[in-house]
């Protein structure tokens, strides 16, 4: 143990530092640092959490990537199909991290009942749909087996359940327009079998999920012949570079769009989280700094004394500067402890019981306030704050140099 930690461990064990003049503001600087890590590690939670769910539920419904027909219209509707016979299917070994690729099919139709309808757009799915994105947002009934012979199970919205007041094991006729206006719609009567509810307006406003098989008999397809794919990869981050990968890997009479191309103004938008976390972690290191700069500028003031005291015995400026960096460091680290300690365990409780709920669900596309607590940015966030804190007390603690002993002696 060497001298300067010595003479801090001193001063913070004595009862005179607790009872002190400046033990007040000591405390506020603690509290301070520990609000500020409680802050930041509220929004950096939320903030990414809400970023994730976003993005999760919008490759639910499209994957990362989409591959289509090049001369396919802007319409959501598959108008020209694709063969399943390429390369890339059902596995995409030319390219690193696909995790899964599926055919589907989507057509324009409307649910028709005696006293109303709703226009919908149904997706055809089949054998090779992955369940595992939709089954986090069934709230009602199971998810259908398109595995076998065609079958009319079908999975609506919560939205299309409250406009039409429909419920699990109800029959829907579903009327899809027939390409050749002298024809009349041919009808399905689909039975419900499932409700789900993701809580983005764009999607369960829209998309019914059936059979592709009636997709494909109803545009005379081939068994064969879909719609568009859907790729799955392993990493979102590195979506930009598998797409241009992908891209390389197809046929040239085919696109592919990533789903951040796709719906472009919804990634801007959660982008934007990224700012706002950044000014709040900004602003909280600032104001935790501050408060602990005070502490420690009212910590040399109280202490002027036994500066001179140290000085006289020959202690250098540097020794003596280290013993208060030493002091402050250890009330940088008391309010980290706290601050780890309540943010915590205000993250876990939200994860787990989801008190806090936002006022305008519409807004954010889900009910409750989704958190992500992960060690990739806690520790970061507690090495960076306590560097800065210590950082910004370096000049602070330049003072100690100017003080003669002669005169700190004789302070009062």
């Amino acid at each position: 143990m060497n001298f300067e930690y010595f003479i801090a461990k001193r001063i913070i064990d004595s009862k005179a530092y607790k009872s002190s003049i400046s033990a007040p503001i000591i405390k506020i600087g603690i509290l301070a640092i520990a609000l500020g890590v409680i802050v930041m590690m509220i929004a950096i939670a939320t903030g990414i959490g809400l970023q994730q769910k976003i993005r999760d539920k919008v490759v639910a419904f499209n994957g990362h990537a989409t591959i289509t027909n090049y001369d396919t219209n802007n319409s959501q509707e598959s108008d020209k199909p694709i063969s399943i016979n390429q390369d890339f299917y059902p596995n995409f070994k030319s390219v690193k991290g696909i995790k899964h690729i599926q055919g589907v099919a989507t057509r324009y139709a409307v649910f028709k009942l005696p006293e109303t309808f709703e226009s919908v757009i149904i997706k055809g799915v089949g054998a090779d749909y992955d369940w595992q994105y939709l089954q986090e947002y069934l709230v009602e009934g199971i998810l259908p087996d398109f595995t076998k012979k065609q079958s009319l199970d079908l999975v609506i919205s919560q939205y299309f359940a409250n406009r039409l007041n429909l419920k699990i094991g109800d029959k829907i006729n579903t009327h899809f327009l027939n390409k050749n206006p002298n024809k009349l719609p041919r009808i399905l009567p689909y039975k419900i079998v499932g409700i789900y509810n993701s809580g983005f307006k764009e999607f369960d406003e829209k998309f019914a999920i059936a059979d592709i098989k009636h997709i494909q008999r109803l545009n005379k397809w081939k068994a064969d012949q879909i719609g568009n794919f859907e790729v799955f990869i392993n990493d979102f981050d590195a979506i930009d570079d598998k797409t241009k990968q992908i891209f390389q890997e197809t046929p040239s009479t085919l696109n592919v769009e990533s789903v951040k191309q796709k719906f472009g103004l919804v990634f801007e938008w959660i982008g934007i989280f990224d700012k706002n976390i950044a000014g709040i972690i900004g602003i909280m290191i600032l104001v935790a700094g501050i408060n602990t700069i005070t502490a420690l500028l009212v910590l040399i003031l109280e202490r002027t004394q036994m500066i001179g005291i140290l000085k006289a015995l020959g202690n250098s400026s540097n020794s003596t500067r280290k013993i208060f960096l030493y002091n402050a460091a250890y009330l940088v680290i008391i309010g980290l402890f706290w601050g780890n300690l309540i943010g915590l365990s205000l993250l876990f409780a939200q994860k787990y019981f989801s008190f806090l709920s936002f006022p305008n669900p519409e807004q954010y596309y889900m009910k409750t306030i989704p958190v992500y607590i992960s060690l990739d940015y806690i520790i970061p966030l507690n090495v960076g704050t306590f560097i800065l804190c210590l950082a910004m007390l370096l000049i602070p603690s330049y003072i100690i140099t100017k003080i003669s002993p002669v005169k700190a002696i004789r302070f009062e």
